[in-house]
């Protein structure tokens, strides 16, 4: 090729980039069955925990398990969104997929980008799927327009935060195997041990402090303020807090995963 058609070629834009890199992972997120697993998360949370504790958790003066069991859900099924995303990262740097970019004209925040974007879509798609599994066992929003859009605002949040944190982890861990061991422990941990599956009151003097203050849960019950149309100042702003706390670690993560993805 000569030089003039060099000169000729047609310059792609930083957006160009983006979009090509998003498109790619979108394709994959079809390829991987990953839009099926997303459906099946909350489905499966739904058969493990609402079917066997309906009947002993709707005993509970003023309790509808649907209704209380809903953030949670939705929560795990965010937490599949980050474990997904951390994976995506990871292969793209064991496969030497950042390796290429780094010989590429593209600036070093566009694979992160489009990665992230395609997280967002796949969020969209887990919060979807977990909306549909609650309406099926019996939640129903009842905190009015406002009171939706903050429940799910909290979501989107919460979920892109977790998604940044993922991304960042997998370009910082060793292999995609050590990627899943280090998501894997903190998500069944906060899970677990929050008030999304049972009241504060079910744990026991000693870890009740913690399951009541950790982030899972203070993200729960502020969605529950919002479905019940209950949200204050005192109940938001520990998510609020956390939230912030979530997403300038994220940022420092992704800051750090790209530095390496760069050497």
């Amino acid at each position: 090729m000569t030089t003039e058609h060099l000169l000729d070629a047609p310059h792609i834009t930083s957006r160009q980039q983006w979009w090509a890199l998003t498109a790619r992972g979108l394709g994959s997120l079809l390829r991987s069955g990953e839009v099926i697993l997303a459906l099946i998360a909350p489905a499966f949370l739904a058969v493990c925990f609402y079917l066997p504790l309906r009947s002993i958790m709707n005993q509970y003066p003023g309790m509808n398990y649907a209704q209380f069991l809903m953030p949670i859900i939705t929560l795990q099924s965010i937490s599949f969104v980050a474990s997904s995303a951390a994976m995506r990262s990871s292969f793209d740097r064991a496969h030497g997929i950042n390796t290429r970019f780094r010989t590429m004209p593209m600036h070093i925040s566009i694979p992160a980008l489009a990665r992230i974007s395609t997280s967002l879509v796949l969020l969209a798609i887990a919060l979807c799927c977990a909306t549909a599994v609650c309406l099926v066992i019996g939640w129903r929003p009842q905190g009015g327009v406002s009171g939706t859009v903050g429940l799910y605002a909290i979501a989107v949040a919460v979920g892109a935060a977790v998604a940044l944190i993922a991304d960042g982890i997998g370009l910082l861990a060793s292999s995609p195997e050590a990627t899943s061991q280090a998501l894997a422990l903190p998500v069944l941990i906060l899970g677990m041990l929050s008030t999304g599956f049972v009241p504060e009151s079910q744990f026991p003097d000693w870890i009740a402090p913690f399951a009541r203050n950790q982030p899972v849960s203070q993200f729960a019950n502020a969605m529950r303020a919002f479905n019940e149309n209950t949200a204050t100042p005192s109940v938001i702003l520990p998510a609020v807090w956390w939230f912030i706390g979530l997403f300038v670690l994220g940022a420092v993560l992704l800051y750090l995963g790209m530095r390496k993805a760069q050497r």
